[in-house]
C-alpha cells in the first residue's frame, strides 16, 4: 500500500453536516464504507484516504447547498468528478464531504457558429464529442482517460492533441464556480479577448478544487478536418526518434499529435492492444487539414524521419486504423501496469523546454536502466512533455525508495533544463514537496494568499496543490 497522509478527524461537525444534506438530499448523500472508499482514490500510487460522507450534486443549486453546510461548520469538502486523477487530489486528508459531481452531465449550449460550447462539469470528453459530432465539431483535449471536463479543468490537463490545440487553460473561455462561502462566480465571455479585470478564468483553471467548486465550464471547440491522417515510424535509437520531435517543431510542421513510446512500452502496447509494431522507439503523429496539405505534412516528417536513422514509415487515413492506433496510445497506462502485475506504479510527469528534451530523455532512460526497475517510457513530446511509469512492488521497501529517488532526479532534471514537475498531471497531495523545488518562498507565499483570500477556513480540498509555509 502506498502510504499517504492519514485523515484527520472532524467527525462531529461531520455528522451535523451529513443531518443536514440528508434533510435535503436524501438518499443522495451515503456514508457507505464501499462509496466512500470510492471517492477517496484515484488511478495513482498514492493511499486512498476515504471522506466521512458522499454527495451526489445535480445542480449548481445543491452545490451551493452543500458547501454552504460545510462552511457553516468548517468542514472539510473535496470535489469528485470520475476519479481519473493521479495525484491523491480526490483522497480527504482531512476527513469531510467528498461532492461528487458527477451527475451534472448535460451539455448545456452548443454555438456551431462561434465554435464554442457550455457543459456541467460532469461531462467527460467522449460525451461532450458524441454531441458536437452531430454539428461536425470536435474537443480536442484528450488525456487518455475518459475524465470529466470539470476535473480536467481543475488540473489544467491535456493530452495527444496538446501540440497543436494547446491545454484546458488554453480552451476554456469561461466558468462557473462556487467558492469557499457558498457563493456563485461566472467567470470569462465568449469573445475571443477581453482586457477586462482580472483573469479569474485562468486562476480557477489548475486550482484542484482549493479555490472553489467548478460547477460549468465554457469551450472553445473546432471543425472536424477535412482530412485526417496518423503515421508510425520505429528508430534504430530513442535519440533519433527525438531529434526528429525537436526537428519537426523546429520546422514549424503543424502536427495535431506527435507522440513517442520507447521500445518497453511499445512491447507492453503490443501485448495488451494486439498490435504488432516493430518493438523499437516509435513514434505516432497524427495530421489535420486538407488532403494536400496532411499530405506534404506526413512528408516533411517522413524526410526528417528517414534522416534521423526512422525505418517502416507507415501513414493512413483509414479511420479505423486510426482510431485502433490512438486507443492502443491512450490504453498505454493500462498496458504499462500489465508488465507487471500486481505492481504500484509511479506515473511521473516533466515537462521540459523542446531543445532540452533529447538530453532529458537520455539521462532518464540511463538512470531508469540503473535502477534496475521496470519502467517503460511515453510522452507527448511534441510539447517536451513524457511520463516514465515506474513499477516496483508494494511489498518492497527498497523498490518503492528507488522508485520514489528515480522520480525526484527526473524532476530535478527537468527543473534544472527550465522545465516543471508536472506538465499535465497537476499536484494534488502527490507532488507537493515538488512545488517548494519549483517555486521560490516568495510565489510560494502569494499561492498561500491567493487561497486565503478565497477560502480563509481551509475547507475546500484542504492539503492540496499549496504547501504549508513553514
Amino acid at each position: 500500500m502506498a502510504t499517504g497522509p492519514a485523515a484527520t478527524g472532524v467527525a462531529a461537525p461531520v455528522d451535523q453536516v451529513v443531518d443536514e444534506l440528508r434533510a435535503r438530499f436524501g438518499d443522495r448523500v451515503s456514508t457507505a464504507p464501499a462509496v466512500c472508499d470510492q471517492h477517496g482514490r484515484d488511478e495513482g500510487w498514492h493511499a486512498a484516504v476515504p471522506p466521512d460522507a458522499v454527495v451526489f450534486a445535480a445542480s449548481t443549486d445543491d452545490v451551493v447547498a452543500v458547501v454552504q453546510a460545510c462552511a457553516r461548520h468548517r468542514v472539510p469538502l473535496i470535489p469528485f468528478g470520475v476519479g481519473t486523477s493521479l495525484e491523491g487530489h480526490v483522497a480527504a486528508v482531512r476527513g469531510g464531504i467528498s461532492l461528487d459531481l458527477s451527475q451534472m452531465a448535460t451539455v448545456l449550449e452548443v454555438n456551431a457558429e462561434d465554435l464554442d460550447c457550455r457543459v456541467q462539469a460532469g461531462v467527460t470528453r467522449r460525451a461532450l464529442n458524441d454531441v458536437l459530432r452531430r454539428d461536425g465539431l470536435f474537443f480536442p483535449i484528450d488525456p487518455g482517460a475518459d475524465a470529466t471536463l470539470g476535473g480536467m479543468a481543475a488540473t489544467r490537463a491535456s493530452g495527444t492533441n496538446a501540440v497543436r490545440y494547446g491545454t484546458m487553460r488554453d480552451v476554456v473561455l469561461g466558468l462557473t464556480a462556487v467558492l469557499a462561502d457558498g457563493s456563485v462566480v461566472r467567470t470569462g465571455t465568449r469573445a475571443r479577448k477581453s482586457s477586462a479585470g482580472y483573469d479569474l478564468t485562468r486562476m480557477l483553471v489548475g486550482s484542484e478544487g482549493t479555490l472553489g467548486v467548478i460547477t460549468e465550464v465554457a469551450l472553445r471547440v473546432h471543425g472536424i478536418p477535412e482530412c485526417i491522417g496518423s503515421a508510425v515510424s520505429s528508430f534504430a535509437t530513442l535519440d533519433g526518434a527525438v531529434r526528429t520531435v525537436i526537428e519537426t517543431i523546429q520546422l514549424g510542421v503543424p502536427v495535431a499529435r506527435l507522440e513517442l513510446l520507447d521500445a518497453m512500452q511499445v512491447a507492453a502496447c503490443n501485448a495488451y492492444s494486439g498490435l504488432d509494431l516493430p518493438v523499437a522507439p516509435l513514434l505516432l503523429l497524427e495530421f489535420h487539414g486538407s488532403e494536400t496539405t496532411v499530405a506534404d505534412d506526413a512528408a516533411a516528417v517522413e524526410r526528417l524521419s528517414t534522416n534521423n536513422g526512422g525505418n517502416g514509415w507507415a501513414w493512413s487515413t483509414d479511420q479505423a486504423e486510426r482510431e485502433r492506433l490512438w486507443r492502443a496510445r491512450h490504453d498505454a497506462y493500462y498496458a504499462a501496469k500489465a508488465l507487471r502485475p500486481g505492481a504500484l506504479a509511479v506515473p511521473t510527469d516533466v515537462c521540459v523546454p523542446i531543445s532540452r528534451l533529447a538530453a532529458c530523455i537520455a539521462e532518464t532512460r540511463a538512470d531508469l536502466d540503473a535502477s534496475g526497475l521496470t519502467a517503460p517510457i511515453v510522452g507527448h513530446v511534441g510539447d517536451g512533455n513524457f511520463h516514465a511509469l515506474v513499477l516496483f512492488d508494494p511489498d518492497d521497501d527498497s523498490e518503492k525508495q528507488r522508485a520514489q529517488d528515480v522520480h525526484t532526479r527526473m524532476v530535478e532534471r527537468a527543473l534544472a533544463a527550465g522545465g516543471t514537475c508536472t506538465g499535465e498531471h497537476g499536484v494534488g497531495y502527490g507532488k507537493l514537496d515538488f512545488m517548494r523545488t519549483e517555486h521560490d518562498a516568495g510565489a510560494l507565499a502569494a499561492m498561500a494568499a491567493v487561497k486565503h483570500a478565497l477560502d480563509p477556513d481551509e475547507i475546500l480540498n484542504p492539503g492540496k496543490l499549496v504547501p504549508a509555509l513553514d
